[in-house]
Protein backbone atom coordinates (compact mmCIF):
# COMPACT_ATOMS: atom_id res chain seq x y z
CA UNK A 1 0.00 0.00 0.00
CA UNK A 2 1.58 3.52 -0.95
CA UNK A 3 0.85 6.62 -1.93
CA UNK A 4 3.55 7.09 -5.01
CA UNK A 5 2.06 5.49 -7.58
CA UNK A 6 -1.03 8.63 -7.48
CA UNK A 7 1.16 12.03 -7.25
CA UNK A 8 3.71 9.94 -10.44
CA UNK A 9 0.45 9.29 -12.83
CA UNK A 10 -0.60 13.11 -12.08
CA UNK A 11 2.34 13.99 -13.13
CA UNK A 12 2.87 12.27 -16.17
CA UNK A 13 -0.98 13.55 -16.74
CA UNK A 14 -2.37 10.31 -15.93
CA UNK A 15 -4.03 10.84 -12.99
CA UNK A 16 -6.68 12.14 -11.89
CA UNK A 17 -9.21 9.52 -11.42
CA UNK A 18 -9.19 6.23 -9.92
CA UNK A 19 -7.64 3.68 -12.87
CA UNK A 20 -9.70 0.90 -13.94
CA UNK A 21 -8.38 -3.15 -13.58
CA UNK A 22 -6.91 -3.05 -16.61
CA UNK A 23 -4.89 0.01 -16.24
CA UNK A 24 -3.73 -1.31 -12.68
CA UNK A 25 -2.69 -4.65 -14.37
CA UNK A 26 -0.87 -3.16 -16.89
CA UNK A 27 0.90 -0.52 -14.33
CA UNK A 28 1.98 -3.01 -12.53
CA UNK A 29 3.34 -5.24 -15.33
CA UNK A 30 5.46 -2.34 -16.44
CA UNK A 31 6.83 -0.64 -13.30
CA UNK A 32 5.63 -3.00 -10.32
CA UNK A 33 3.75 -0.44 -9.00
CA UNK A 34 0.00 -1.16 -6.63
CA UNK A 35 -1.42 2.07 -5.16
CA UNK A 36 -3.66 3.08 -2.05
CA UNK A 37 -5.91 1.05 -0.34
CA UNK A 38 -8.99 1.70 -2.80
CA UNK A 39 -6.86 0.28 -5.87
CA UNK A 40 -6.12 -2.53 -3.43
CA UNK A 41 -9.79 -3.19 -2.82
CA UNK A 42 -10.23 -2.86 -6.16
CA UNK A 43 -7.93 -5.19 -7.40
CA UNK A 44 -9.07 -7.87 -4.76
CA UNK A 45 -12.60 -7.62 -5.50
CA UNK A 46 -12.05 -8.28 -9.05
CA UNK A 47 -10.00 -11.00 -8.14
CA UNK A 48 -12.98 -12.68 -5.99
CA UNK A 49 -15.39 -12.08 -8.69
CA UNK A 50 -13.44 -14.24 -11.33
CA UNK A 51 -12.69 -17.12 -8.63
CA UNK A 52 -16.93 -16.37 -7.76
CA UNK A 53 -16.30 -15.13 -4.06
CA UNK A 54 -19.05 -12.89 -3.20
CA UNK A 55 -17.65 -9.74 -2.10
CA UNK A 56 -18.05 -5.49 -1.64
CA UNK A 57 -16.41 -2.62 -0.22
CA UNK A 58 -16.71 -1.17 3.14
CA UNK A 59 -15.01 2.10 4.63
CA UNK A 60 -15.07 4.95 7.00
CA UNK A 61 -14.06 9.12 6.30
CA UNK A 62 -15.07 8.62 2.61
CA UNK A 63 -13.76 11.88 0.50
CA UNK A 64 -11.58 12.57 3.64
CA UNK A 65 -8.37 12.77 4.38
CA UNK A 66 -8.66 9.65 7.11
CA UNK A 67 -10.93 7.61 4.59
CA UNK A 68 -9.42 4.11 4.38
CA UNK A 69 -11.68 1.20 2.54
CA UNK A 70 -11.70 -2.51 3.14
CA UNK A 71 -13.29 -6.09 1.63
CA UNK A 72 -16.07 -8.15 2.66
CA UNK A 73 -15.77 -11.41 1.39
CA UNK A 74 -18.76 -14.08 2.06
CA UNK A 75 -18.60 -17.62 1.36
CA UNK A 76 -20.85 -20.30 0.42
CA UNK A 77 -22.62 -20.22 3.56
CA UNK A 78 -22.99 -16.78 3.70
CA UNK A 79 -20.22 -15.82 6.51
CA UNK A 80 -18.39 -12.59 6.27
CA UNK A 81 -14.75 -12.27 6.41
CA UNK A 82 -12.53 -9.14 6.66
CA UNK A 83 -9.99 -8.70 3.74
CA UNK A 84 -7.69 -5.56 4.48
CA UNK A 85 -4.78 -5.41 1.68
CA UNK A 86 -4.33 -1.58 2.49
CA UNK A 87 -3.52 -2.08 6.38
CA UNK A 88 -1.48 -5.20 4.99
CA UNK A 89 -3.72 -7.58 6.93
CA UNK A 90 -1.66 -11.81 6.08
CA UNK A 91 -4.95 -13.17 5.64
CA UNK A 92 -9.17 -12.92 5.95
CA UNK A 93 -10.52 -13.12 9.49
CA UNK A 94 -14.27 -14.66 10.07
CA UNK A 95 -16.33 -11.60 11.97
CA UNK A 96 -19.52 -13.80 12.13
CA UNK A 97 -19.95 -13.97 16.09
CA UNK A 98 -22.77 -16.09 15.52
CA UNK A 99 -20.70 -18.99 14.59
CA UNK A 100 -18.72 -21.51 16.71
CA UNK A 101 -15.48 -20.54 14.95
CA UNK A 102 -15.76 -17.33 15.81
CA UNK A 103 -13.31 -15.98 18.91
CA UNK A 104 -13.15 -12.70 20.46
CA UNK A 105 -9.83 -13.49 22.30
CA UNK A 106 -6.83 -12.64 20.92
CA UNK A 107 -5.41 -14.31 18.01
CA UNK A 108 -2.05 -14.40 16.10
CA UNK A 109 -1.11 -14.62 12.47
CA UNK A 110 -3.65 -12.35 11.28
CA UNK A 111 -1.74 -8.95 11.13
CA UNK A 112 1.98 -8.43 11.19
CA UNK A 113 3.80 -8.01 14.51
CA UNK A 114 0.50 -8.08 16.10
CA UNK A 115 -2.01 -9.95 17.92
CA UNK A 116 -5.66 -9.35 17.11
CA UNK A 117 -9.09 -8.99 18.70
CA UNK A 118 -12.12 -8.95 16.71
CA UNK A 119 -15.21 -7.01 18.63
CA UNK A 120 -18.28 -6.59 16.61
CA UNK A 121 -20.80 -4.37 17.43
CA UNK A 122 -23.96 -4.65 15.53
CA UNK A 123 -22.73 -2.77 11.70
CA UNK A 124 -19.74 -1.68 13.07
CA UNK A 125 -16.30 -4.08 14.04
CA UNK A 126 -13.91 -3.03 16.41
CA UNK A 127 -10.60 -4.60 15.91
CA UNK A 128 -7.71 -3.83 18.99
CA UNK A 129 -3.87 -4.46 17.77
CA UNK A 130 -1.86 -5.61 20.62
CA UNK A 131 1.62 -4.92 19.94
CA UNK A 132 4.77 -6.52 21.14
CA UNK A 133 5.40 -3.76 23.63
CA UNK A 134 1.68 -3.66 25.06
CA UNK A 135 0.55 -0.84 23.53
CA UNK A 136 -2.88 -1.36 22.22
CA UNK A 137 -4.29 0.42 19.31
CA UNK A 138 -7.92 0.12 17.53
CA UNK A 139 -9.55 0.44 13.97
CA UNK A 140 -13.13 0.81 13.70
CA UNK A 141 -14.58 -0.98 10.32
CA UNK A 142 -18.27 -0.03 9.25
CA UNK A 143 -19.45 -3.21 7.80
CA UNK A 144 -22.48 -1.49 5.58
CA UNK A 145 -21.36 -1.79 1.97
CA UNK A 146 -20.45 1.17 0.05
CA UNK A 147 -22.61 1.08 -3.34
CA UNK A 148 -20.50 1.25 -6.33
CA UNK A 149 -21.12 4.84 -7.63
CA UNK A 150 -20.60 6.08 -3.85
CA UNK A 151 -17.26 3.96 -3.46
CA UNK A 152 -15.65 5.55 -7.09
CA UNK A 153 -16.89 9.01 -6.57
CA UNK A 154 -14.42 8.00 -2.92
CA UNK A 155 -11.58 6.61 -5.12
CA UNK A 156 -11.94 9.48 -7.64
CA UNK A 157 -11.37 11.98 -4.59
CA UNK A 158 -8.48 9.96 -2.74
CA UNK A 159 -6.46 9.89 -5.75
CA UNK A 160 -6.68 13.46 -6.19
CA UNK A 161 -5.88 14.04 -2.51
CA UNK A 162 -1.79 14.87 -1.99
CA UNK A 163 -0.72 14.79 2.15
CA UNK A 164 3.13 16.27 2.00
CA UNK A 165 4.53 13.02 3.91
CA UNK A 166 5.45 9.62 1.17
CA UNK A 167 4.06 6.34 2.52
CA UNK A 168 4.76 2.78 1.66
CA UNK A 169 3.66 0.00 3.38
CA UNK A 170 4.63 -3.67 2.61
CA UNK A 171 5.03 -7.13 4.26
CA UNK A 172 8.33 -8.79 4.55
CA UNK A 173 9.23 -12.27 5.87
CA UNK A 174 11.42 -11.87 9.50
CA UNK A 175 12.71 -15.16 10.70
CA UNK A 176 9.71 -17.44 11.44
CA UNK A 177 7.22 -14.49 10.74
CA UNK A 178 5.90 -12.00 7.90
CA UNK A 179 6.64 -8.70 9.60
CA UNK A 180 5.40 -5.12 8.39
CA UNK A 181 7.69 -2.41 6.91
CA UNK A 182 7.09 0.52 6.37
CA UNK A 183 8.77 3.90 4.90
CA UNK A 184 6.94 7.03 5.83
CA UNK A 185 8.04 10.64 6.05
CA UNK A 186 11.34 10.05 5.13
CA UNK A 187 11.86 7.14 7.68
CA UNK A 188 11.87 3.36 7.53
CA UNK A 189 11.61 0.91 9.78
CA UNK A 190 10.63 -2.91 10.13
CA UNK A 191 8.07 -3.79 13.05
CA UNK A 192 8.41 -7.41 14.60
CA UNK A 193 7.30 -9.43 17.27
CA UNK A 194 10.56 -8.39 18.44
CA UNK A 195 9.88 -4.88 18.33
CA UNK A 196 10.97 -1.89 16.06
CA UNK A 197 13.90 -1.55 14.11
CA UNK A 198 14.85 1.77 12.57
CA UNK A 199 17.25 1.80 9.54
CA UNK A 200 19.63 3.93 8.53
CA UNK A 201 18.96 7.31 7.54
CA UNK A 202 19.27 8.76 3.55
CA UNK A 203 20.13 12.12 2.59
CA UNK A 204 19.23 11.99 -1.33
CA UNK A 205 16.36 10.93 -3.55
CA UNK A 206 17.93 8.16 -5.15
CA UNK A 207 19.06 6.90 -2.24
CA UNK A 208 15.80 6.52 -0.81
CA UNK A 209 14.89 5.19 -4.89
CA UNK A 210 16.95 2.37 -4.55
CA UNK A 211 16.01 0.99 -0.38
CA UNK A 212 12.29 1.25 -2.14
CA UNK A 213 13.54 -0.71 -5.04
CA UNK A 214 15.29 -3.27 -3.11
CA UNK A 215 12.39 -3.70 -0.92
CA UNK A 216 9.27 -3.68 -3.35
CA UNK A 217 10.55 -4.26 -6.98
CA UNK A 218 9.03 -0.83 -7.90
CA UNK A 219 10.58 0.61 -11.11
CA UNK A 220 13.80 2.89 -10.16
CA UNK A 221 13.24 6.12 -12.39
CA UNK A 222 9.67 6.16 -10.97
CA UNK A 223 10.46 5.98 -7.83
CA UNK A 224 13.02 8.84 -7.74
CA UNK A 225 10.28 10.68 -9.91
CA UNK A 226 7.58 10.44 -7.10
CA UNK A 227 10.07 11.34 -4.13
CA UNK A 228 11.00 13.99 -5.72
CA UNK A 229 7.50 15.47 -6.15
CA UNK A 230 7.23 14.32 -2.44
CA UNK A 231 10.38 16.73 -1.78
CA UNK A 232 8.75 19.81 -3.52
CA UNK A 233 5.15 19.63 -1.72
Amino acid sequence: METLTKVWLHSRAEGGEQRDIETMKLHKERYGITGNCFDLALRLMAEFKTAGIKAYPIGHDLKTEAAHVAVIARDEQGNRYLCDLGDQWLQPILIEENLPEFSSDKLAGFFPASDIQVIPRDEVMEILFHRPNGKVSKQIYELTPIEQDEFMEAADYSQNLFKSKPLLEIRLPFKTEMAHWEFYDWESFLSTSEGKFYEEPLNTVEKWAERLHGKTGYDRQMLVEALKIYKSL
